[in-house]
């Protein structure tokens, strides 16, 4: 019985995750991007890890999900707003409410 109840739960955990993956690969929509505005979230540029960027990750990439580096600087992801720039990333660098320059 534990053993069934284990099975189904790493199961239903992978499926979820395909389908979060499935979900993260397509381009933000209209009412995605205004959720997020409502939420209060603003865009942050830097902060993404490889592959995990929102959208708009600069030359060479279509969207979400297509940073080809940790922290690259034309790449965003979607954070609490008013955080953005207090963010402390590797190597003393911070997130930006622009485009950075940096790990392109």
């Amino acid at each position: 019985m534990l053993k069934t109840s284990i099975s189904t739960a790493l199961l239903a955990s992978a499926i979820t995750s395909a389908l979060a993956t499935m979900a993260s690969a397509a381009p933000l929509t209209k009412a995605e991007a205004a959720a997020a505005v409502a939420a209060h979230k603003e865009k942050c540029y830097g902060v993404a890890l490889k592959a995990q960027n929102d959208c708009a990750a600069g030359p060479g990439t279509t969207c979400q999900g297509t940073a080809v580096k940790d922290f690259q600087g034309n790449s965003w992801k979607f954070v609490q707003g008013g955080t953005c720039a207090s963010l402390e990333l590797p190597g003393g660098r911070h997130g930006s409410l622009k485009p950075l320059e940096r790990d392109i």
